[in-house]
């Protein structure tokens, strides 16, 4: 054996003071506990535990020449206990007995091996993890197999037995974060995890998230959902939720509903159909990570205070009603009003003043039900704090999740004709102003090319604004021969689709209503030539017969500001109502999602009137 290569196997393994010296510094640990735990895990008595090594040359009394004879390589590790893998975020105990894998969150960040393992605490407990076969009694873990255990990166491969059913393995890896890959075996095609989930969220970055209440579905003992890659569980407590990612493919979620002992109603445990491939669980932990607000009453038309401070700075958002219909609300840094073509102008509801969180609610944005706050992605946040978006792009690669994210379809649409060389507002409203200042100052023969050029701004909002109605129109016709179709293929499906059906034609029906207000492309262009008309000359009625222009003006362009308002909230409505009308039929799921995947597409970069950026 060369020189150097004995020396670093001598520094690393010659007695036991240098072992505990490398457990210390490890990032991930591999914990034999002694003992099989029984009827319930005992995470407090740590003193019979022990460390596996990652090289276990370490047992050997001279490990150095142990290291250097081939006739101990291949040696495997065997368990006297229940394994156990620790690192700064989770822990992890495989439980023989039960046929379970439990999955710790831990509220600060020590290195596994810092402390005594007498004394050290495992976190709270986040879910447990099982594999769904059907009739089959209750199943144990048979073997647990260290495939590598390398202080950063640990990888065990478990094998579950169960009576009458056919024996199912999966690969484990641990990494230094908090995130957890699971590879189930061709054997085990479906999974389940036991969590006390009070809410479950299936994140919608373009368009609102789907928020499943358990209260909302009594007499429901499950719900399947239209999940796209990523979901989020909100943990009793609100100190801890639940991250789960998987790849692409034919994956499906099920949330199994139930009462807890006081009556409670909860998400006992997800459901998930793998498909053969990897997901990946995390568990993210911090006092107030989340938060439920009652919205009183009491709250309408009044600045409220909230209980919960925010812990962290991040993108918090939550769900309010606006227009009937559930509508995001990212909480802002100051208050201070909004406007849209629909609910018109009004206080933003939500917003901070440091770290206190304050409501205005309103009868534009009542105090009806409850508000569920929480964060997806980040927003100067800390390095230290994950945010489901980072667990995502960890997990399952930057291109993949930069297409669920989608940052370029959050863009808001421009309107400004000359970019940032414009003036004014891009809108009737701000360039007919603009033109009023002229008149009034008695300048319109001088500045003949000022008012030509806000005109053309005009125009061009107007052209702009047409546009994307015609969109939406394109949208409401080609989603209405879809859902037809799919109904007339699948009757039991067509109470469903007929509702979605009825909310895209509200689409049709509200441009028939606006048709005449928003008149025509002739009718700009009678307007524009008109209003130039004025600058030829100077006249002392010139601003008054300008006026009557401005009227004109604003009353197209405010009909064109509503009804693109009301395509956008209509088309979010059908957007919300496919997910959450699909939840008794898993059948229903495979339409909704196609639904919400056009829907999702028409929403992308959407215009200042319909909504805020990067809602």
């Amino acid at each position: 054996m060369p020189k150097t290569r004995s020396l670093v196997l001598l520094a690393i393994l010659a007695g036991a003071s240098a072992f505990q010296r490398a457990v210390a510094a490890a990032n991930v640990v591999v914990w034999d506990a002694g003992a099989r735990f029984a009827n319930a895990i005992d995470t407090e008595n740590r003193a019979g535990w022990k460390a596996v090594p990652s090289e276990l040359f370490a047992f050997e009394a001279e490990p150095a020449k142990a290291a250097s004879d081939p006739g101990y390589y291949g040696r495997e590790y065997s368990f006297k206990g229940d394994a156990v893998v620790e690192n700064r975020s989770l822990a992890a105990v495989f439980w023989s007995a039960k046929g379970r894998v439990v999955l710790y969150s831990k509220a600060d960040a020590a290195l596994p091996g810092s402390a005594s393992p007498a004394k050290a605490s495992l976190g709270k407990k986040i879910l447990e993890f099982t594999p769904r076969q059907a009739k089959a009694q209750p199943g144990k873990i048979s073997r647990c197999e260290i495939l590598r255990n390398a202080g950063d990166e640990v990888v065990l491969e478990v094998s579950f037995t169960a009576e009458g059913s056919m024996d199912a393995s999966a690969t484990f890896t641990f990494g230094r974060d908090a995130v957890v890959e699971i590879k189930p075996s061709e054997q085990m095609r479906g999974i389940r995890l036991l969590s006390p989930i009070e809410y479950g969220i299936v994140p919608g970055f373009i368009g609102d998230d789907l928020v499943f209440g358990p209260s909302d579905y009594s007499s429901a003992d499950t719900l399947c959902l239209p999940v796209e890659n990523l979901f989020v569980g909100l943990l009793g407590g609100e100190d801890n939720e639940l991250v789960m990612t998987w790849p692409k493919g034919k994956q499906q979620l099920t949330l199994r509903l139930a009462n807890d002992p006081q009556g409670k109603r909860l998400i006992e445990s997800l459901d998930f159909d793998n498909d053969g491939q990897s997901f990946y669980l995390a568990a993210l932990t911090a006092p107030g990570i989340w938060h439920r607000e009652e919205l009183k009453p009491t709250y309408l038309e009044k600045d409220v205070a909230l209980t919960w401070n925010r812990p962290f700075a991040a993108k918090w958002k939550t769900q309010l009603t606006e227009a009937d219909v559930k509508t995001t609300f990212a909480f802002r840094e100051s208050k201070g009003q909004i406007w849209r073509g629909v609910p018109g102008s009004y206080n933003y509801p939500a917003w901070f003043d440091g770290a206190n969180a304050f409501f205005h609610l309103s009868k534009k944005v009542p105090p009806k039900g409850e508000s569920i706050i929480y964060f997806l992605e980040g927003q100067e946040t800390p390095l230290s704090v994950a945010t489901p978006a980072d667990i995502m792009k960890a997990t399952l690669g930057r291109q993949m999740a930069e297409g669920i994210l989608d940052v370029t379809g959050r863009k808001l649409r421009t309107h400004h004709r000359r970019g940032g060389d414009g003036v004014h507002r891009a809108c009737t409203c701000g360039c007919t102003e603009a033109i009023q200042a002229v008149f009034e100052a008695g300048q319109e023969v001088a500045k003949q090319d000022f008012v030509k050029g806000a005109l053309g701004d005009m125009n061009y909002f107007v052209e702009c604004h047409v546009g994307r109605i015609d969109e939406y129109r394109r949208f409401a016709d080609d989603m209405t021969q879809f859902l037809r179709a799919k109904g007339a293929a699948s009757l039991e499906l067509k109470p469903f689709l007929e509702n979605l059906e009825q909310i895209a034609q509200q689409i049709p029906q509200e441009y028939s209503v606006q048709k005449e207000n928003m008149k025509s492309p002739e009718h700009a262009s009678e307007l524009t030539r008109q209003t130039m008309a004025l600058t030829v000359s100077k006249a002392t009625n010139n601003l008054t017969a300008y006026m009557e222009l401005l009227k004109a003006w604003r009353a197209m362009g405010g009909a064109q500001d509503y009804l693109v308002a009301q395509c956008h909230t209509i088309t979010r409505k059908l957007f919300q109502e496919a997910g959450y009308g699909c939840v008794n039929d898993p059948n229903a799921v495979l339409v909704a999602e196609e639904v919400r995947a056009r829907c999702r597409q028409v929403l992308r970069n959407p215009d200042g009137y319909e909504i805020w950026a990067d809602y």
